[in-house]
């Protein structure tokens, strides 16, 4: 008795160190923090995410967006000498430079250059103030409602703000975008400098992506008045998770600690199971009148604690003409969390149908009347 008593207290000992060390990893310097998983856009973590304050260069999260969906990479940029002049971190554009909107972007993510951000800016909306509007327009569109933007390059001005919350919508939302996710994903660039001749060699200042396993990304912010400010993603075993930290004296560590919670606490569920029967698909001409719809893939999602109370699933089965064959799409599978579409899986049949006699004769009869009438 006494034996099994001491092995009760040595699990309830162990139990509180593993409760102290959860505490401990969530201790962040940050005032304001938010942890969110991408693909779902769960909360994990959060300290005061929906204070408003100054974001710094993370600031340039959404000057990219704009730029990648309201330009081409190939655009050819000319350095205004507003955007040549920025104080601040630079790429050293000079004025009159041309310079290709592609190579902005990694100079405006890799380096921080306030001077790409102007430039991108007048590009793309003829003056700072009116892309400051589009920045703006776009936060609200995400859902990012307690944003504003003012400039392109995070200076501090009055009324330039966001939330660790609204910062990591952002995000998430700028990560669906392909070419967004190979910029902040990269080490290391060099881009031309045709004025000059001599290359410029670009290193990301985000160290997280040096030395967190599995970061992707994404930008790095500092000014005295914000103080130093965060946005990292990374990926683990199928799972992407968004860290935002505002006002951060230790960001490295609170990162490294936020993400490791993150993806401790997470757990994989299958959601949707491939070959599954989803439904029944009604065939309009066919010999059959209906068959059956099967999802075409297996979907896992990660959820704090595995619950799936927040996670529906929808179908939409098609009608499908006959013939139908093997293979065939049926419709899609829509999985929500919260009530926001995060995934599509397409349906398919695994039959096949032949048209009805009376609809060939039909389609026939069609064809002979046509050429008919295109002779005629």
């Amino acid at each position: 008795m006494i034996f099994l008593r001491k092995i009760i207290f040595a699990v309830i000992i162990l139990a509180l160190q593993f409760a102290n060390l959860s505490a401990k990893a969530l201790e962040v310097s940050a005032t304001s923090a938010v942890l969110i998983d991408a693909k779902t856009g769960q909360v994990l973590y959060e300290k005061n995410a929906y204070e408003r304050r100054g974001m710094a260069s993370t600031t340039k999260i959404m000057t990219a967006i704009c730029a990648l969906e309201n330009a081409n990479l190939s655009d050819t940029v000319t350095v205004s000498k507003k955007a040549a002049y920025q104080e601040g971190s630079s790429i050293y554009l000079l004025e009159g430079e041309k310079i290709k909107m592609e190579d902005l972007l990694y100079g405006l993510m890799l380096n921080s250059g306030n001077d790409a951000a102007v430039a991108i800016a007048e590009h793309v909306s003829g003056s700072v103030e009116e892309f400051a509007k589009l920045m703006t327009k776009k936060a609200e569109e995400i859902g990012a409602k307690n944003t504003q933007f003012k400039n392109p390059s995070g200076l501090d001005e009055e009324g330039h703000y966001t939330t660790a919350y609204d910062l990591a919508l952002i995000s998430r939302y700028a990560l669906s975008n392909p070419d967004f996710k190979t910029i902040v994903s990269t080490k290391r660039k060099t881009i031309p400098n045709h004025m000059t001749g001599i290359d410029r060699y670009l290193k990301n200042h985000n160290k997280m992506l040096f030395n967190y396993e599995g970061a992707t990304g994404i930008k790095t912010g500092f000014t005295k008045k914000t103080g130093r400010c965060l946005v990292t993603s990374a990926q683990k075993d199928g799972q992407e998770l968004i860290a935002v930290t505002l006002n951060a004296p230790d960001d490295w560590r609170d990162h490294t600690n936020m993400l490791n919670y993150g993806f401790s606490v997470c757990k994989k569920v299958n959601v949707l199971k491939k070959d599954d029967l989803a439904g029944f698909a009604r065939v309009i001409g066919g010999t059959e009148k209906k068959i059956e719809a099967y999802i075409k893939e297996d979907l896992d999602i990660f959820l704090k604690d595995g619950v799936l109370d927040k996670v529906k699933v929808e179908y939409k089965i098609n009608d499908l003409p006959a013939p139908v064959a093997y293979g065939d799409s049926a419709g899609e599978a829509i999985v929500l969390y919260n009530d926001e579409i995060i995934e599509r899986v397409p349906l398919y049949v695994k039959e096949n149908v032949e048209k009805t006699i009376i609809y060939t004769f039909w389609d026939n009869l069609k064809k002979v009347l046509g050429y008919y009438f295109v002779k005629i």
